[in-house]
């Protein structure tokens, strides 16, 4: 990205993006922050983009915002969603890139239980990398949505929340996994929502069925929509 604004701009150019995901997460809705010159329009200069970049990357859409936009510190959330497959067809290499196959039944009355177990504000200590987050950090989250919903015959968990720690998503995908099809008790989520250590997580789900799917930020930052 900073070398195609740094050609389109004849100068070097920053892009400062909404945070990072693992290694092998897909990103539908990554937002990148940059401050370009006064004759480049959003709309000019997402069509210039998307003319020479790499072609597994793509501009949907641009805005121009305030002066004091931060693509990372302001956003007021993040959504995220996993997918799931429950049969033989996800192995297709059409597929397999995208969803982590899963063999066994998985019992979804368990896995509605543990997104609702996530609502509201917790501590997620348990389900991040111990270690990644400095020693000050309080490890809370405050979860706006989280559901599973069926998609065929692959199932798909929902979440968004103000922010995120590193594997978090990941480990709870894991972790309910484990729980839906009976390798954790049913109430692990509530349990380890209290935990200070990961001692007890499921190991986080793969990461090539992660999708970042929006960062939101105030509508007050955008210029020219009112």
């Amino acid at each position: 990205m900073e070398d195609a604004l740094s050609r389109l701009c004849d100068v070097e150019t920053r892009a400062v993006g909404a945070g990072r995901t693992d290694a092998g997460v897909h990103a539908r809705g990554q937002a990148v922050g940059t401050t370009v010159p006064l004759r480049w329009t959003a709309p000019d200069l997402q069509r210039a983009l998307n003319a020479i970049l790499p072609t597994d990357i793509w501009v949907a859409a641009a805005h121009e915002m305030v002066p004091t936009f931060h693509a990372r510190f302001s956003a007021t959330a993040r959504a995220y969603r996993y997918r799931v497959g429950t049969s033989d067809a996800t192995r297709s290499p059409f597929r397999a890139r995208w969803e982590w196959h899963v063999s066994e039944p998985l019992d979804r009355t368990t896995l509605r239980h543990c997104a609702d177990a996530l609502l509201g504000a917790h501590c997620f200590r348990a389900f991040a990398v111990a270690g990644t987050a400095p020693a000050t950090d309080d490890h809370c989250c405050t979860i706006h949505r989280a559901h599973w919903c069926e998609q065929g015959d692959a199932i798909e968990f929902e979440i968004e929340a103000d922010r995120f720690l590193h594997h978090m998503v990941r480990f709870l995908v894991g972790t309910s996994v484990d729980a839906a099809r009976g390798r954790q008790h049913p109430d692990v989520i509530e349990r380890l929502l209290l935990a200070t250590d990961n001692h007890e997580t499921s190991p986080p789900a793969p990461a090539h069925a992660l999708f970042l799917e929006r960062v939101t930020y105030p509508a007050a930052l955008y210029l020219g929509t009112a």
